[in-house]
């Protein structure tokens, strides 16, 4: 069984998740409920849970504000939330489970196993970590780490090092600056938005390259870029444009 709390404000959304776990995730026992920030602290001080649900969005304190206070991070953590972009994009950046209201059932039961299975392997959180880190400085983009979760373990990359990605089905390839290659079982759309504010580009369906590796761009055979590495990335008839804009101020 996984001990776990739930902190959210609305006493409803509570009760609807406690229902849905009873129902659909039979491995979770809910240790206690909290309706405040202040609350929860206290919960999981005293009762050690190993998953913890918590509401970004509660009056007073913000569910991340809580999780500043908190003296480590040996939980798993599945936050819910309705839409925030900064927020979304931060917990996806740092590959954090979260789910939004109403909750999907299916996204749950997923959530959940994701969470059961990683109660088992780890005792500290650092993909939390991770997250707090971008949300404490979220204007720093040169200290902000991408979480990408491989089979054996999560690696944290700035994104600086990361010369080029590349998709095959849904999987996608991370190529860094130090020769190592990252597979991670996510599709490269995914990662088109997470690193878009980091100057990289969607040259091709099954390309993402960081502005900052290429090399050149070759006019003939069709168009392709060469990067530091030396590598041939093809560029897409219908991309060109968007290359071309991207790459005016390169220098």
């Amino acid at each position: 069984m996984i001990q776990t709390i739930i902190i959210d404000d609305e006493q409803n959304n509570v009760e609807n998740l406690e229902g849905l776990l009873h129902l659909y995730c039979p491995q979770v026992h809910i240790l206690g409920t909290a309706i405040n920030a202040d609350e929860g602290i206290v919960l999981i001080q005293n009762l050690k849970p190993q998953l913890v649900f918590l509401d970004i969005q509660m009056p007073g304190k913000t569910g991340f504000e809580m999780l500043k206070e908190l003296p480590d991070y040996s939980f798993e953590i599945i936050l819910i939330t309705a839409y925030d972009q900064y927020g979304i994009q931060a917990i996806k950046f740092s590959a954090v489970d979260y789910l939004l209201k109403p909750v999907n059932i299916e996204e749950l039961k997923v959530a959940v196993q994701k969470a059961e299975s990683r109660v088992k392997s780890k005792m500290q959180n650092y993909e939390l970590e991770n997250l707090l880190q971008l949300i404490k400085n979220r204007e720093q983009k040169s200290t902000h780490k991408l979480a990408l979760p491989t089979l054996k373990e999560t690696r944290f990359v700035n994104p600086r090092d990361i010369i080029r990605c590349e998709s095959s089905n849904a999987y996608t390839s991370f190529f860094l600056s130090s020769g190592e290659k990252i597979i991670v079982s996510r599709p490269i759309y995914e990662y088109e938005e997470l690193l878009a504010g980091f100057d990289f580009i969607r040259c091709h369906q099954s390309h993402l390259v960081n502005k900052e590796h290429i090399k050149s761009w070759v006019k003939e055979d069709g168009g392709y870029l060469i990067l530091d590495n030396g590598d041939e990335i093809p560029i897409s008839r219908s991309k060109k444009e968007i290359l071309t804009q991207a790459l005016i101020h390169l220098k």
